[in-house]
């Protein structure tokens, strides 16, 4: 069913740090103010369409409706790029976050965040407690982490990086051969890539440019230690169900024995699927969404 047909709006937040673009999906349109709000949040390179095929299954609307937004993070799809002299930190996407809850005036939030995404919607829960009600997390859990003897070189490696130029030439790359491009370093049918891709590239006549901020490919100076990622995630208060791909990511299962037990981690369910069994399975992951929701 095209998103179309669900009656998704196109959005734009307009926030101190960012223009957001989000895909919002009002459950019951009658019902101006609803009181269920439900956050969703991509993975790296990926944007709000990820999320169009779960759309048509989430049914959380318990009679005070509920409103859908899948947002297109800072620097992905359709959303504005940081400033020439910004880069993309990890911390600076959690502020992003902060923000637009701020702007909106929202609480009491339902997160759904997908790999990078579930990392983002973890470290906020952790550090704004009273704004989550729930967290369900994607094939994502904790957060990535180095160890402290390699910070040095993180930082090295991250600042020659970014003295790289990045062009942002326009080309009459199609849709097809953008499609199978990502299909290459992913785990994606094609079908799934093409809904993320159609979304992540603008035309121009015959012309085709990338939406996606190429900054987004740089190297990262630092990241959390395995310790500092514990304690985030030891201050989660939310309740939170882990749904994880049979073939994911390795790291998820790794991630479970570290991180599971450290936060109220309510469910653990693994559905046969790869990193984005939300799109693969959506109906499967939707009713798990929503039984999680409706139970709190």
């Amino acid at each position: 069913m095209a998103h179309s047909e669900l009656n998704v709006q196109e959005v734009v937040y307009n926030t101190a740090t960012s223009n957001i673009s989000a895909l919002i999906f009002n459950q019951n349109p009658n019902i101006k103010n609803p009181k269920n709000i439900i956050l969703l949040l991509h993975g790296w390179l990926d944007n709000a369409a990820s999320f169009i095929p779960l759309f048509e299954h989430l049914k959380v609307d318990d009679g005070d409706g509920c409103q859908i937004v899948a947002i297109d993070l800072p620097g992905h799809g359709a959303s504005s790029h940081k400033s020439a002299d910004a880069h993309y930190h990890f911390v600076d996407w959690v502020y992003d976050i902060l923000i637009l809850f701020e702007a909106n005036d929202w609480t009491d939030v339902h997160i759904v965040g997908h790999s990078m995404g579930g990392m983002i919607g973890s470290a906020f829960a952790s550090a704004f407690p009273e704004k989550v009600k729930s967290l369900t997390l994607i094939d994502s859990i904790g957060m990535i982490y180095s160890d402290e003897k390699d910070s040095t070189s993180l930082l090295r490696k991250g600042m020659l990086n970014r003295l790289k130029k990045t062009s942002e030439s326009k080309t009459k790359l199609s849709i097809e051969r953008a499609t199978k491009a990502r299909m290459l370093i992913s785990d994606l049918e094609y079908k799934h890539a093409e809904i993320i891709i159609s979304r992540n590239i603008s035309v121009e006549g015959d012309l085709h440019q990338w939406r996606s901020d190429r900054k987004l490919n740089r190297v990262s100076p630092y990241r959390f230690t395995l310790a500092q990622c514990k304690q985030l995630v030891s201050d989660i208060k939310a309740p939170v169900q882990l749904i994880y791909g049979s073939k994911g990511l390795v790291f998820i299962r790794k991630g479970i024995d570290v991180y599971s037990s450290l936060m109220p981690c309510k469910k653990i369910v693994e559905l046969e699927g790869g990193h984005h069994v939300h799109m693969e399975k959506p109906a499967e992951t939707a009713k798990l969404i929503n039984e999680f929701i409706l139970s709190l």
